[in-house]
């Protein structure tokens, strides 16, 4: 037999529980939640590779209007080698709209990036980070209680196994088009070896959101970057449908500023 106490308290909580299912479904009604109106942001997205420099300016979007993804090209925008003390380098729009500059940089390097619109000056400094290796893309399935899942594991090499601490971003595009994304640390490392693994598509396509279904021939491509902590918890953010730390100094903008050159590595998806 249970203790007299223990019995009377779980009888008591089962009376609370159902008291308040009576009055909460009772007092169901449809709440208007108010946001705040505030003028459209501007949104700086920019990347340093291997190969150059790509910089896309926008202008954030009011939630109760349609997403606008028009490039902005009434800017200036330099790009400094703080290491080299170097002169800046001025970035000219593309046909697209984009930034862009052919000129490398080079890993270790100190970088600022600069943009003067509308009066405001935005800027970013951030160290060009070193290039990832991918080890290894394989997926197999696993048993969930609704269906079976395919796992896709990306293996990829850390950076520098003696400096704990190193963060990781990993995309993975769908016949050449976004798919899923996900930020990562070194500390879930083995042997120097970090792995994520992304929940993909169910055995049950019929059953699967077309967001993430697969079917056999889809070609998956992962890309993995070396980032700061900054711009982990950027991206941390960005997940939890936050605007983040703020990646530029100036007037509050949204964006980042990205050196370093992303590695890839493909797998056909075969169920």
């Amino acid at each position: 037999m249970p203790d007299p106490i223990t019995y009377s308290r779980h009888i008591l909580r089962i009376l609370i529980s159902a008291v308040l299912s009576l009055v909460l479904s009772s007092c169901e009604k449809t709440l208007h939640l108010p946001y705040d109106h505030i003028p459209p942001l501007t949104v700086i997205e920019a990347s340093l590779t291997d190969t150059g420099a790509s910089v896309a300016i926008r202008l954030s979007t009011p939630m109760d209007e349609p997403l606008d993804l028009t490039l902005l090209t009434d800017a200036q925008v330099t790009l400094s080698d703080l290491t080299l003390s170097s002169s800046p380098i001025c970035l000219s729009p593309d046909s697209e709209g984009y930034f862009t500059s052919a000129i490398p940089g080079e890993v270790g390097h100190l970088y600022q990036l600069d943009v003067i619109r509308d009066g405001a000056t935005y800027s970013s400094q951030a160290v060009m980070q070193p290039p990832v290796t991918i080890e290894g893309l394989e997926f197999s399935w696993i048993n969930m209680p609704y269906d079976q899942v395919a796992l896709l594991q990306v293996a990829f090499a850390d950076v520098d196994p003696l400096s704990p601490g190193n963060c990781y971003w990993v995309r993975l595009y769908r016949n050449g088009e976004a798919y899923m994304w996900n930020t990562v640390k070194d500390d879930t490392a083995i042997d120097g070896t970090v792995y994520e693994v992304f929940f993909t598509t169910r055995r049950d396509t019929d059953e699967e959101d077309d967001d993430t279904v697969l079917f056999d021939g889809d070609v998956i491509t992962a890309t993995v970057v070396s980032i700061s902590r900054d711009m982990y918890d950027y991206l941390q953010a960005l997940a939890a449908d936050s605007s983040g730390p703020a990646m530029f100094t100036g007037p509050r903008a949204l964006g980042y500023f990205l050196p370093a050159t992303p590695s890839s590595s493909a797998i056909t998806f075969h169920p």
